[in-house]
């Protein structure tokens, strides 16, 4: 029984302590039930600069006033936030809690030492740190890496940067950023690894990642990029897209940095995929009242044609917009692809249906300091009001981007004022569009030539196109200005005028013409354009050399004289291929004629037709196969035709010749013909064995063509002084290619097939530019 009443009273013993401990104030931090006390003071100490009402704002604990290990906590952040204090304390004095800080320095100076290749201006836009600002270490540590990144940036991936800091009276200091430039880390090469169809030296030229090379000092595009190496495999998806090749994908895109031999090594891993072409192609159309066989006109994909996912991109856009005009704003349109892998070809239905009744609210424009919110606004297929298409909104962005004038373009949409509205945000970042361009090249008809242009592609940020130009040579000196408004009264075709001084010095006479004209382009279709001109001119010609002393009523003395041409024409042109440097497939042709006689002094019609059509031969040899044809033909309306509008041709057409054609035998010069022709096959090559980063290639050739007819002419010419013959010049050769710094230069060997006696010949021609 007692040993009972001992255990209940031990357990009420043990009841009581646990009820006593329990209402004791919590010692911890951190809980709701935190243990509080009450300030009476607030002391600041340490302090030289920042006053102590300042520091007191910034604490949880003001005097009076009952605080926690929580308060304390919040207090010590808020005063390290402010970037102020190097170390901040607080502690309790009996009843006054006591804040002790450090203060963080003042910045005397930023300076940098060892930059050479980077100036002081720019390293110190980038930085953080500024004089008379305050220092923090965190701050110095994110400039280092601000401007390592910024010599990562121009190529210099070794370069090394160390701060260093001067301490100075009354709590300031100098900081010095010590750097080591380093060499250049140039990319050694640039592989490609599972790539069949197209060979290295192709696909090297799709990307905007460059090797290095004897003349990289010149360009500068041997520098390792990641942004651009990460276009670059957008790059290369689109090409293969383009190509036929739908299930391509990039494995991989490595850039590997060689820190013995400060080189980069940059792989892109690809899978090919096979070749697809288009099968059949349908329209299926959901929308009531919508025919899909009424949209058919309007599409560029075609059965039996290679597979092109801009094509299909582009047919996508040109069924919107056609069925907005006919009446069907809201709809949403999508390519259904159903692959027959058999048969390597992409059956492909392009799906309409209804979209959200959704309108554009507006359209906001940011970013652009100097373009006009005009320009940018102007490439939109839509307007406020106007129905949404995600389509049309795409196809803004990339015509924004294909103007040249920003850096970045990004349209981004967020909610109207109601569901069914939307706003387009446009953000864009402008970038310099002028350029001054200095030119200097050499070649065998024209001698020594030299020019200087100054363009600008974004002339007053109105998108105006302008550019000025002299150029001279040993027998030539030439002077132009032209001007272009690419959306002439608003709409999408191009406006503009040219003006112009040209001299020329021929074997006879010497010309000057002064005149210039005025032209509207506007675009058909996809790669269809037209342009509409009128030109007036006035020529005046002189006579020189064995032609000074001819007889009134001779050739030499009917090319003499002062005339004023005025004209009207129109170039109508198809282009598919794909590069102007180096084209390896695609076809181009355009005829062009010229009516002169409205008023002036000189009536013709002159009619120019050209085609070429380029094919790669062989992938894996890299071998590129072109035919051309070109032809002229020029007519006196009711009189006949000076020489100075005749045809002149050359080793230009037909490599083998200086000069060919009707000639005055009399004075030994060249009179020129009112019909013309020629054509061309060439095969060109990489040189094996060659590092292609060199740029050259060869190419094997045979050319052909006439120039004749010269009747109209014969006035007062003794006929035994007179050749006009209509006889086949023709002429085979090799020749050497070199995608040069100074831009394309070209060296041809030629062999004359057949010829007439009185033809010049030519055994080497040598020609290209510079730009620099």
């Amino acid at each position: 029984m007692f040993s009972g009443l001992r255990k209940v009273a031990v357990l009420a013993a043990l009841s009581l302590v646990l009820t006593v401990v329990s209402s004791l104030p919590e010692l911890g931090s951190g809980s709701g039930a935190a243990y509080a006390q009450t300030a009476g003071r607030v002391v600041v100490e340490g302090n030289q600069r920042v006053d102590d009402d300042t520091i007191r704002a910034y604490l949880s604990v003001q005097s009076g006033q009952r605080y926690s290990a929580v308060d304390i906590d919040e207090s010590l952040k808020a005063l390290f936030a402010t970037g102020l204090f190097a170390d901040v304390q607080i502690e309790r004095r009996g009843n006054t809690l006591v804040v002790i800080v450090e203060e963080n320095p003042i910045l005397n100076r930023v300076v940098f030492e060892g930059n050479d290749r980077l100036k002081d201006d720019a390293l110190a836009a980038i930085v953080q740190s500024k004089p008379r600002g305050v220092f923090t270490r965190a701050k110095v540590q994110t400039d280092t890496q601000r401007v390592l990144e910024m010599y990562r940036r121009s190529g210099r991936f070794d370069a090394s940067v160390t701060p260093k800091v001067i301490d100075l009276a009354q709590n300031r200091v100098d900081l010095v950023f010590e750097i080591n430039e380093s060499a250049k880390t140039s990319i050694s090469r640039v592989s490609f690894i599972g790539n069949r169809a197209f060979s290295d030296g192709k696909l090297r030229e799709v990307v905007d990642t460059s090797q290095k090379n004897f003349l990289s000092f010149l360009s500068g595009n041997d520098i390792y990029d990641p942004d651009k190496l990460n276009a670059d495999q957008e790059r290369l998806r689109n090409y293969y897209y383009r190509k036929g090749y739908a299930d391509f994908r990039i494995i991989s895109a490595v850039a590997d940095l060689d820190r013995e031999r400060n080189r980069f090594f940059v792989t892109f891993t690809v899978d090919e995929g096979e070749r697809y072409k288009f099968g059949e192609i349908e329209i299926d159309s959901a929308v009531v009242g919508l025919e899909g066989d009424a949209l058919r006109k309007v599409l560029l994909t075609k059965t039996g044609k290679t597979y092109n996912a801009e094509l299909i991109e582009k047919s996508l856009e040109e069924i919107t917009l056609e069925t907005a005009r006919m009446g069907f704003p809201f709809i949403q349109v999508r390519p259904r692809g159903d692959r027959d892998y058999e048969q390597q070809i992409i059956h492909l239905t392009y799906v309409i249906d209804e979209g959200p009744r959704v309108y554009v609210e507006r359209i906001n424009i940011r970013g652009n300091t100097r373009t006009r919110d005009y320009v940018i606004r102007r490439e939109f297929e839509l307007a406020e009001g106007d129905a949404y298409n995600s389509v049309l909104v795409d196809r803004a962005e990339r015509r924004l981007k294909r103007l040249g004038f920003f850096k970045t373009v990004r349209i981004s949409r967020e909610p109207g004022s109601s569901p069914d509205r939307v706003i387009l945000n446009v953000l864009v970042e402008d970038q310099p569009t002028g350029e001054l361009s200095f030119g200097a090249g050499i070649s065998t008809g024209d001698g020594l030539v030299g020019d200087v242009s100054l363009t600008e592609k974004n002339f007053m940020g109105r998108g105006y196109f302008v550019k000025a130009s002299i150029s001279a040579g040993s027998d030539k000196q030439n002077y132009d200005f032209a001007f272009t408004d690419p959306y002439f009264l608003g709409r999408r075709m191009s406006a503009g005028f040219d003006v112009y001084s040209r001299y020329k010095e021929y074997d006879d006479y010497d010309t000057e013409r002064i005149g210039g004209g005025l032209r509207f382009g506007l675009p058909i279709r996809e790669n269809v354009g037209l342009v509409l001109r009128y030109g007036i001119e006035e020529s005046t010609s002189t006579l020189t050399g064995n032609a000074a002393n001819v007889t009134p009523g001779t050739l030499a003395d009917i090319a003499a004289g002062s005339l004023l041409t005025s004209s009207v024409g129109y170039t109508l042109t198809y282009n598919t291929v794909d590069s102007q440097i180096l084209p390896r497939d695609g076809e181009f042709a355009r005829i062009s004629q010229d009516f002169a006689g409205v008023g002036g002094d000189v009536n013709y019609i002159r009619t120019i037709g050209d085609a070429r059509i380029y094919r790669q031969l062989n992938a894996d040899w890299d071998l590129v196969g072109s035919v051309s044809v070109k032809a002229g033909n020029i007519e006196g309306l009711g009189e006949g035709v000076r020489s100075s509008d005749a045809f002149f041709k050359g080793g230009e057409s037909i490599r083998g010749f200086k000069s060919y054609g009707p000639r005055d035998l009399g004075s030994g010069g060249a009179i020129g013909g009112n019909n013309f022709w020629t054509a061309s096959a060439e095969v060109n090559f990489p040189f094996w064995g060659l590092p292609e980063s060199f740029g050259l290639r060869g190419a094997v050739f045979a050319d052909a063509g006439s120039l004749f007819g010269a009747e109209d002419r014969k006035a007062g010419i003794i006929a035994a002084n007179f050749q006009d013959e209509a006889s086949i010049r023709s002429s085979v050769g090799a020749s050497v290619l070199w995608q040069s710094p100074f831009g394309p230069l070209r060296a041809d060997i030629a062999q004359v097939m057949t010829g007439e006696n009185y033809d010049e010949e030519q055994f080497f021609r040598f020609g290209g530019g510079a730009k620099f």
